[in-house]
C-alpha cells in the first residue's frame, strides 16, 4: 500500500498544481481574446471531454476537427499534470500548421508584446498565487502555535549543536543581535534565514551570558545531508505512537500513549536519545520508565539483537505554548509574506549549490522524492500535506520563469527580443530552441530519477 500511495498523492499534488498553472495561461489568453484550443487534464490520448460542437464525447477527436472559437475541455489517459493549447503559439507540442495560414486576430502571435508576455507569465502567477492562498488557508484554520521558550532541554552527542556549544539549560537571547522569545525564531535565524551565513548566538548559561559563533556553511550541509541539528527545546516528551505486540515491548506491556521517562533511572530527553540507548544495547535487559495516564510504571525490556523493542515514536511538546490568531487581512499577509520567504530559501539554496557549499545530489529531488515526500505529508495530516504543496507550488514556480529553452521563461526571452527588434523571430528558430531545451530537460529529469533511486537505497 506504501507505494500505491506514493503514486497516488503524487499525482493529486502534481495534477493540482500543473492544472492551477495552465488555468493561468488559459484565463490569460481569453482576457486577450485569444483563442485556447484544448484544456486538458492529464496528458496523451483523450478519454472524454466537452465542447460546444459536439457536446460530451468519448476518444479522440478527428484530426482535422476545428472547434473555432470553442475549447475542447478533455481529461486525457495520463493523469501527470494538465495542458493547455493556446492558438498560434508555438508550445511543447511543436504544432506549427498555423504558420502555413495567415495571421488571425484571436491567434497568440498577432498580439501585441505586454499581452503575450500577460499569457505566458500567468502560469507562474498562478502558481504563486496558489502558494499564498494556501498559506493563508492555513494560518486562518490554525493560527500559529508558537513554542513559547528559548531554553534548550536536549543536546544530541555528536551533533552540529554540541560542536556549536550548545548545553541543556542554555537559555538563547539572541541570534545575529535578533531577540528570540520562541522556540520557532530560534529554528528560523538559526537554519533558515541567510542561509550559509555565520551565526552570532548570545546566551544565557547559570549566571553567565555566553556568546558562541556558529559556521553556516556547516548548519547549510546538515540541513542539506537531512541531519538533524541536535537541538530540542525543554518541554519535550516522548510519546509511544505504536507497538509491535510480539516485539520486547509489547510483551513487556507497552502501550501507544505511553510517554516515556527514564531508562535504568536516567531522563530520557529526545527519541534521538532514546533510540541510540536501545540500539547500543542490544541484548541487555533495561529498565524503562514510563507513564499512563497519571500513573507511573517500570517495566524490564531487552532489546532484541538488531538493537530494537518494536515501537514507534513520536515526539510531543508538552511546555508553554504561545497562540495567535489572525485576522483575514493578517492571515494574507502573512500569505505573501510566507511565500516571499520561501522564494528567499528556495533561491539560497541554488546559490549554495552552485557555490558548492551544499551536494546538488542530496539537494535536488524528482518525481519519486516528490512522492515519497507528498505521502509522508499526506499521513502526518491534511496541513503538512497542504505546506508541502504550497512550496511545491512556489518551486516549480521559480523554476518555470527561470529563461532556459521549454519553460515560460524562455518563452518570454523571445518575447521580449521580438519586442525589441519589432518583429517575429522565426518559428524554425523558436522549434529548434524548444526542442534543445526539451532535451536537457529530460537529461535532468533523467538525473534527477537516478539521484533519487540512488537516495531511496
Amino acid at each position: 500500500m506504501g507505494f500505491l500511495n506514493d503514486i497516488l498523492y503524487f499525482l493529486i499534488v502534481i495534477g493540482i498544481l500543473v492544472v492551477i498553472h495552465e488555468f493561468g495561461h488559459f484565463i490569460a489568453a481569453r482576457l486577450s481574446g485569444i483563442r485556447t484550443e484544448i484544456f486538458s487534464f492529464g496528458m496523451g490520448y483523450r478519454l472524454f471531454g466537452y465542447n460546444k460542437l459536439k457536446g460530451f464525447s468519448f476518444g479522440n477527436l478527428p484530426k482535422d476537427w476545428d472547434g473555432g472559437p470553442y475549447c475542447d475541455y478533455r481529461v486525457s489517459l495520463f493523469p501527470i499534470g494538465g495542458y493547455v493549447k493556446v492558438s498560434g503559439m508555438v508550445d511543447e507540442s511543436l504544432d506549427t500548421d498555423f504558420e502555413k495560414t495567415e495571421p488571425k486576430p484571436w491567434e497568440f502571435r498577432t498580439k501585441n508584446t505586454f499581452q503575450k508576455i500577460f499569457v505566458l507569465s500567468a502560469g507562474v502567477i498562478m502558481n504563486a498565487l496558489l502558494t499564498v492562498a494556501i498559506f493563508t488557508t492555513i494560518i486562518l484554520i490554525e493560527g500559529k502555535s508558537l513554542i513559547n521558550t528559548t531554553e534548550i532541554g536536549y543536546v544530541q552527542k555528536n551533533s552540529l549543536a554540541e560542536s556549536i556549544g550548545f548545553k541543556e539549560d542554555d537559555k538563547i537571547i539572541s541570534i545575529n543581535n535578533v531577540p528570540v522569545k520562541t522556540w520557532d525564531e530560534v529554528f528560523t535565524l538559526l537554519t533558515l534565514d541567510q542561509m550559509g551565513k555565520n551565526r552570532k548566538i548570545k546566551l544565557i548559561r547559570g549566571a553567565e551570558t555566553i556568546e558562541l559563533n556558529a559556521d553556516g556553511k556547516k548548519i547549510l550541509k546538515t540541513i542539506a545531508d537531512q541531519k538533524p541539528i541536535g537541538l530540542s527545546p525543554k518541554g519535550w516528551m516522548i510519546y509511544i505512537n505504536n507497538v509491535e505486540t510480539l516485539k520486547p515491548a509489547g510483551k513487556a506491556g507497552i502501550l501507544p500513549g505511553d510517554t516515556i521517562l527514564k531508562i535504568n533511572g536516567e531522563p530520557v530527553k529526545s527519541s534521538t536519545e532514546f533510540v541510540s540507548v536501545i540500539k547500543s544495547n542490544k541484548l541487555t535487559p533495561l529498565l524503562i520508565e514510563f507513564k499512563r495516564g497519571s500513573e507511573v510504571f517500570t517495566k524490564q525490556v531487552t532489546p532484541n539483537n538488531d538493537g530494537f523493542i518494536g515501537v514507534e515514536l513520536r515526539e510531543v511538546y508538552s511546555g508553554p505554548k504561545l497562540i495567535k490568531n489572525y485576522s483575514f487581512f493578517e492571515a494574507v499577509g502573512y500569505g505573501f509574506s510566507e511565500t516571499w520567504r520561501s522564494i528567499n530559501l528556495f533561491l539560497s539554496t541554488i546559490n549554495q549549490i552552485f557555490s558548492g557549499t551544499i551536494s546538488a545530489k542530496q539537494s535536488l529531488g524528482g518525481p519519486i522524492m516528490i512522492a515519497k515526500m507528498a505521502s509522508q505529508q499526506a499521513e502526518i495530516g491534511v496541513i503538512n500535506f497542504l505546506h508541502f504543496m504550497a512550496l511545491l507550488s512556489i518551486t516549480l514556480a521559480i523554476i518555470n520563469i527561470l529563461p532556459f529553452p521549454a519553460l515560460d521563461g524562455g518563452h518570454l526571452v523571445f518575447i521580449i527580443i521580438e519586442g525589441i527588434i519589432r518583429r517575429e523571430i522565426p518559428v524554425k528558430v523558436k522549434v529548434a530552441f524548444q526542442n534543445v531545451g526539451m532535451i536537457a530537460l529530460l537529461a535532468l529529469m533523467a538525473f534527477v530519477i537516478y539521484n533519487d533511486i540512488v537516495r531511496l537505497n
